[in-house]
């Protein structure tokens, strides 16, 4: 164990001096490319003056997590299958970004075309999880000693799995700092889940998700210099999809990964409302412009969805411990 230990504190240090050298090359590079974030005009009007911060800044994560896992696990079959699919579930969202700031099409990738291709990966994730991983298809209930057989319905689960965690990451990604730091508690819950399980390969991945955030947060804390766009969303939504497949707890997710939950859930709502009653529940949605719209200070609102991804991440594993 304390070796295991040490390798994910040092994969975590990689990934975390990977960001910080990346940054301050990238991010000018990113400003010359032009790829600026646009911003809603029905937004919080203190995001105005956010137009034009470089984006695409996911690029900066997605390598510190790829370099500090395989330099500390290796060849593990297990993190291997974890950034291919982190990478996939990235390019669709660099693609979507592509398209918007690049391209200057405003409404980037199509939401057909960004369904399908999450409905691709999320089966070929299934299979690899299947017959390449032999992950099983039981599904762990937390708090209880109840297991689901799955069997081959279990693809169709991972793929659904795979589609929501990543449009819950992307759609939480819409303040400064906001999605990195909701994704450090969720990380390492998956860490100490992936010690539960002896997946201690799985714990170096988690930790160098959790470095890499760690060191994207250093320029993209309020005022963010940069964004992680949806090449960074994704991707992110991705790995904590791996985490939670190979450790067997995607049920767990729903709770370790609250905040991206109650997020999509306030999307939801709110478009569900308005189609329905022409009214809306929330003054905006998803829930953190809420609460901006209420006058809160985005610095606050941030810290309060951090606190409670460190509550829902604190509750999963507790669900997770006390199975059976």
């Amino acid at each position: 164990m304390p070796n295991h230990f040490t390798n994910a504190l040092i994969a975590a240090g990689i990934a975390f001096i990977v960001c910080l050298a990346m940054g301050p090359f990238m991010i000018p590079f990113l400003r010359r490319l032009k790829v600026g974030q646009s911003i809603r005009d029905d937004g919080p009007q203190t995001h105005l003056s956010k137009a034009g911060t470089p984006t695409m800044g996911g690029i900066i994560m997605v390598t510190a997590v790829m370099i500090a896992s395989f330099l500390m696990a290796g060849a593990s079959k297990q993190v291997l299958v974890s950034v291919l699919i982190m990478l996939a579930v990235g390019f669709i969202g660099f693609r979507d970004d592509y398209i918007k700031v690049v391209l200057k099409r405003s409404l980037g990738l199509r939401a057909r075309d960004k369904l399908l291709l999450q409905t691709l990966i999320g089966f070929v994730m299934g299979l690899l999880l299947l017959f390449y991983l032999d992950r099983g298809t039981q599904l762990i209930i937390p708090f209880t000693s109840v297991t689901v057989e799955l069997g081959y319905l279990y693809i169709p689960f991972i793929m659904l799995v795979l589609i929501a965690t990543s449009n819950g990451v992307n759609l939480t990604d819409g303040l400064d700092g906001l999605a990195a730091g909701v994704t450090v508690p969720v990380a390492l819950a998956y860490i100490v889940i992936s010690i539960m399980q002896g997946n201690f390969n799985m714990m170096i991945f988690g930790a160098a998700l959790i470095g890499a955030c760690l060191g994207f947060l250093v320029f993209n804390h309020h005022p963010a210099k940069v964004f992680m766009g949806d090449t960074g969303s994704m991707a992110i939504g991705g790995a904590i999809t791996a985490l939670a497949a190979v450790n067997r707890s995607e049920i767990a997710l729903l709770i370790i990964g609250g905040v991206f939950v109650v997020e999509s859930l306030s999307d939801i709502i709110q478009v569900a409302s308005f189609k329905t009653t022409g009214r809306r529940v929330f003054r905006m949605a998803p829930l953190h412009h809420h609460f901006e719209l209420k006058g809160w200070p985005e610095r606050k609102v941030v810290w309060m969805f951090w606190l409670l991804s460190i509550g829902f991440a604190l509750l999963g594993i507790w669900g997770y411990k006390n199975i059976g």
